[in-house]
């Protein structure tokens, strides 16, 4: 039970035990929020890693022909 006070002691109980349960389901929701966070961080990195992988695939493509043409002796450009 509160403090004595001039509100009804029903009344200032209840605003307590809400107080104390937000204030026990703050880190709950804190450590929530960081395992998004860091999911998010992991799923940007796969994302990135996957299209670099994909660029360096286009540039060999591109070197490769290049190569090839200049071992074959093809004049002609694109």
């Amino acid at each position: 039970m509160a403090f004595p006070t001039a509100v009804n002691s029903e009344i200032t109980d209840s605003v307590t035990q809400t107080n104390v349960q937000v204030l026990a389901d703050a880190p709950a929701t804190a450590m929530g929020n960081v395992y998004m966070a860091v999911a998010q961080a992991l799923a940007n990195s796969a994302h990135n890693a996957t299209n670099a992988q994909q660029q360096n695939f286009a540039l060999a493509e591109a070197v490769t022909a290049k190569c090839l043409q200049a071992l074959l002796g093809s004049t002609t450009t694109a």
